[in-house]
């Protein structure tokens, strides 16, 4: 080349124009810009040469002005349709004559950075250029205008996200809402970081975020990971700041579908025939016994004294069967739910509310269907004779458990029959003693938030809840035998027998809730089967769950089962069917009780979190890592069991004094310290 050769080359990719000057080397050229200062330039740096005359450094100015006046991108569509259908390739001076009728050094540069620059109409070959098929430039001008519309989205998704943040009430359109989708998913992540206890730097670092959560937080001036996801959904309203995370990370449906509805809908206004000769009970006073909260009320108790003078108890229970068929479209989504979910914050039933607090219950005062379990007992508390019947009743109390025990100790005469069920429960229970029953009794901590306030209620044993719960065991007795007697295939649950801690092992431990704790660790896990087996911790030969049908679908299954027979059909499902439902049924439920712990865990560590100067009075249950020192503590006041590492030597069963030293609910850290006699009779003051 010339000295004075004006060519282009590329700094960090933007297009510069420079005048040669004199070689560098063999193979290179010394050129100065328009500033004057000089680059050293391979031959593949130099995009193009302009020929035809030689510049000034000083000239690149004026001539860059005159290129402008015909770089515009809309005359290369002309040269296209000129072009495109003899498919002739072109180079710069070629499309500068096609152009501009002239190949002058500013329009062939021109022309030069016309076709460069473009990413529509034509592609690079070699040194000319070749036209796109009609077929591709439209594509392209498809991407083109979709991109745009992304671009413009985006901006707008951003402009309502700065208007949310500041608590302005925003509309979102649908493309928004797929973008807090996609940020919601990444952020439940947090509950997966529990569930494995991994960190929120390492859980960022495994699961790579989508393009899209990238694009709006980095837009944002916020890091992609997870933790931040959250922060930002709550910052703009759409999630609290309590969002339970463990919920939404699982398949738990929270809203029943359209159609689910519109079917119990229709159920309410047209009930299905009822197919059961029922055994009118209505004449019998029945008493239904739950916490006061409770909404599906699926059981009560009646008694009654014979001719005889023999007692029968009656237990009815509720029968949502009445309202729908197998494999209809509520029996399939009470399946796929297989049981309603308690959570602190509420229940998510199993049926639409609708149905399940209204005709599926039993209602006070209305005359309700049910399924009703009449039994004898002997003297010995066992089993002397029992009948099953679909039947009609009529609730006559609805009363808390707390009524039942003032009722019980207080001895009110006008209603005898609940002393009467209470002796018959009793004398029930130590019958199942003397058949091996193993009682174990720890306190359960039940957690109600409502308007963001948390309370912690303790269930320990009450006379009234040992009441309710023999009579719903002895259904479950009874509705097994039958099914057994009867070759009616059933879930069946049994439970196989535990090799307990010697007499001596547990008389070295307090009596009490640790004696308890290490008998439970002993305790395997119940089993569902479709043959009867022995339930070692109820001390039943045979068992079966039939008393919360509103409530868990393998207690509906029974129903389904046992009402078919009554009638002396056969059983809707086969042995093999009950299989496949009890399986996947019972993936559902587990992943059903995981929800429930993990949430109720969460809102008992904010509950903490909330008093960071209470001290507690603690008992140490049973060691985790005794050689790292890391015990279970029951919180007596709470009813809430927690990990803590202590620093001195204790003892199972020791009582200590603890407060929270730190916490923090969503990452599911908490540790204690423990607190010394003078220390806590300081803070009790």
């Amino acid at each position: 080349m010339e000295k004075g050769t004006l060519v282009e080359f590329r700094v960090q990719g933007d297009r510069r124009l420079g005048v040669v000057d004199r070689p560098d080397g063999k193979s290179r050229w010394i050129a100065v810009d328009e500033r004057g200062s000089t680059h050293s330039l391979a031959p593949r740096q130099i995009t193009y040469q302009v020929s035809g005359q030689t510049f000034q450094p000083g000239e690149i100015p004026q001539f860059l002005a005159e290129v402008q006046t015909y770089l515009d991108p809309a005359s290369l569509e002309v040269a296209w349709e000129l072009l495109v259908e003899s498919g002739e390739t072109v180079n710069p001076a070629q499309m500068a004559t096609l152009l501009f009728a002239e190949q002058n050094p500013p329009q062939c540069y021109a022309a030069h950075c016309l076709l460069s620059d473009d990413k529509l109409y034509f592609k690079q070959k070699g040194d000319s250029y070749e036209p796109r098929s009609a077929a591709q430039v439209a594509e392209r001008k498809h991407q083109i205008e979709v991109e745009v519309n992304r671009q413009r989205e985006q901006q707008e998704f951003l402009a309502r996200v700065a208007q949310a943040i500041k608590g302005e009430t925003v509309e979102w359109s649908r493309q928004d809402r797929q973008r807090i989708e996609m940020l919601e998913k990444y952020a439940t992540l947090l509950a997966e970081g529990v569930r494995s206890g991994v960190t929120p730097d390492s859980l960022a670092r495994t699961y790579a975020p989508p393009a899209s959560v990238v694009e709006t937080m980095n837009t944002l001036g916020r890091a992609a990971t997870p933790q931040a996801a959250f922060q930002l959904l709550v910052d703009l309203g759409i999630w609290s700041v309590h969002e339970n995370l463990f919920l939404r990370r699982s398949q738990i449906a929270v809203q029943f579908p359209t159609k689910v509805l519109e079917v119990a809908q229709q159920r309410m206004d047209s009930p299905p025939p009822d197919v059961d000769q029922r055994l009118d009970l209505t004449h019998h006073k029945v008493y239904t016994i739950d916490d006061q909260s409770t909404s599906e009320i699926d059981d009560g108790i009646s008694w009654e004294l014979l001719p005889d003078r023999r007692q029968k108890v009656w237990i009815h229970i509720a029968d949502p069967t009445r309202w729908l068929l197998p494999e209809d479209e509520l029996d399939l989504d009470a399946r796929r739910r297989g049981t309603t979910v308690y959570l602190p914050t509420g229940m998510i039933p199993m049926f639409p509310s609708i149905l399940a607090t209204g005709p599926m219950s039993l209602l006070q005062g209305k005359v309700c269907c049910a399924l009703s379990f009449g039994v004898v007992l002997d003297e010995s508390g066992a089993v002397q004779e029992y009948s099953i019947h679909p039947s009609l009743i009529k609730p006559t109390y609805r009363l808390t458990y707390e009524d039942v025990d003032e009722m019980l100790e207080l001895g009110v005469e006008a209603e005898p029959e609940i002393a009467a069920i209470a002796r018959l429960a009793q004398r029930r229970q130590q019958w199942r003693q003397s058949q091996g029953a193993i009682s174990i009794n720890l306190p359960e901590a039940i957690i109600k938030v409502q308007d963001d306030e948390i309370t912690i209620k303790v269930l320990n044993d009450s006379p009234a809840r040992q009441l309710v719960a023999e009579m719903m065991i002895l259904a479950g007795e009874v509705a097994g035998h039958y099914a057994q007697v009867h070759k009616i295939a059933l879930p069946f649950r049994g439970q196989p027998q535990p090799e307990l801690p010697s007499d001596e092992e547990l008389m070295q431990l307090p009596a009490g809730f640790a004696r308890a704790c290490a008998m439970r660790r002993c305790m395997p896990k119940s089993e569902m089967s479709i043959t009867p087996t022995r339930h070692a911790g109820l001390g039943l030969a045979t068992y079966t769950q039939a008393t919360s049908p509103i409530r868990r679908y393998t207690d509906l299954l029974t129903h389904f089962q046992l009402k078919a027979h009554l009638r002396g059909e056969t059983p809707p499902f086969s042995s093999e069917q009950i299989q496949e439902l009890m399986l996947s049924v019972s993936t559902a439920t587990q992943e059903a009780t995981l929800v429930e712990r993990q949430t109720n865990r969460y809102w008992g560590l904010e509950y903490l979190r909330r008093h960071p100067n209470q001290v507690w009075q603690a008992l140490v249950l049973m060691w985790l890592r005794e050689d790292s020192r890391l015990a279970l503590i029951l919180i007596e006041d709470l009813g809430l069991q927690l990990p803590m590492v202590f620093k001195r030597g204790v003892k199972i069963g020791e009582q200590v004094s603890v407060k929270v030293s730190y916490v923090d609910p969503r990452q599911d850290v908490l540790q204690f310290q423990e607190v010394t006699y003078s220390e806590a009779q300081q803070a009790a003051n």
